[in-house]
């Protein structure tokens, strides 16, 4: 797998919807207490949240720092 796959998943809202159930599946299985659960997809969700939240951001500067090349003139 690529770097540019491998970021493109972990910006996926779904993949780290996918990650939090899986792990409180598995947690459910081994009975785990109810409040370790609720902690578990908090940290699982808010660590996701900020993933997406700086790929979509090193994108859209990307895309302004090319924008800003293109509009550049040339010497």
């Amino acid at each position: 797998m690529d770097l540019k796959t491998l970021i493109r998943k972990l910006s996926s809202r779904k993949f780290w919807a996918m990650l939090a159930a899986v792990a409180v599946s598995v947690m459910a299985f081994f009975n785990c207490p109810e409040e370790i659960d609720v902690k578990v997809t908090s940290l699982i969700t808010s660590f996701g949240a900020a993933v997406v939240y700086i790929v979509g951001e090193a994108g859209v500067d990307r895309a302004r720092a090319e924008k800003e090349r293109k509009d550049e003139p040339e010497e």
